[in-house]
């Protein structure tokens, strides 16, 4: 082999050897960044895409401290940012599931409550109907006697057991808390009470009630039906002029 050869083969090996290797100052700070927190090879895309601007607007404060900063305490720092992001995911996870877990304990309460409205509801109309039946039950009586009047022979006297019957339907009034609006003449006139039929000539002082020409009927404070009423236009209405 000639001394040329022998030059060529050495300037092939140097081109082979260690001096084509990449040194630490050519790789990139993610191959860094993997070594600093013993990632595999393969795991460093994170931390490529951690190291690329993308669109963000580039900081020259930013770019300048990270030039000079060690790529390997810049690794440690970028290393334990990404743990915080994990730990901060992992947080919005758990929060992110009680979140879930309350709107469905919500939806729980408040099917609870509109079940509860139905059955207060059903149970309002049933004790409705027990009231209404108790009622009933009880004037079966009153109108039993009202035909045993009728059932008498004609031409008896059956008055007395008509005011008997009448008091009893007054009674079971009583028991509702039903009372009689039937305003004495000379009562000054309720418009809340009291509907007027018409005005009327009458020794009772003007705009008093005059005469009751039906009775009428409050249950606990509530008017059922107002007393038809006939109005004085008072004593000396015709000669007023």
């Amino acid at each position: 082999m000639t001394a040329q050869d022998g030059a060529d083969g050495d300037d092939a090996d140097a081109s082979d050897g260690p001096a084509a290797e990449t040194t630490g100052d050519e790789r990139s700070l993610a191959e860094v960044a993997a070594e600093a927190v013993d990632l595999p090879t393969e795991d460093t895309e994170p931390l490529e895409a951690a190291f690329e601007p993308g669109d963000l607007e580039v900081d020259d404060a930013l770019v300048e401290r990270i030039e000079a900063t060690d790529p390997e305490a810049l690794a440690r720092e970028v290393a334990t940012l990404q743990l915080r992001v994990a730990a901060l995911e992992g947080e919005t996870a758990e929060l992110e599931s009680e979140v879930e877990d309350l709107e469905s304990r919500l939806k729980r309460k408040q099917a609870d409550f509109q079940n509860y409205k139905k059955r207060q509801q059903k149970r309002l109309e049933e004790e409705k109907q027990r009231a209404t039946e108790d009622l009933v039950g009880r004037l079966l009586e009153v109108r039993d006697n009202l035909q045993r009047a009728l059932d008498q022979d004609e031409g008896a006297d059956i008055r007395g057991g008509v005011e008997s019957t009448l008091r009893q339907f007054d009674q079971e009034f009583e028991k509702e808390n039903v009372a009689v609006i039937e305003p004495e003449p000379g009562e000054a006139t309720d418009p809340q009470r009291h509907e007027v039929l018409m005005r009327v000539e009458s020794d009772q002082p003007a705009d008093t009630v005059a005469d009751v020409h039906r009775p009428g009927y409050e249950m606990a404070s509530k008017v059922l039906r107002p007393a038809q009423v006939t109005v004085s236009e008072g004593p000396d209405a015709d000669g007023e002029d």
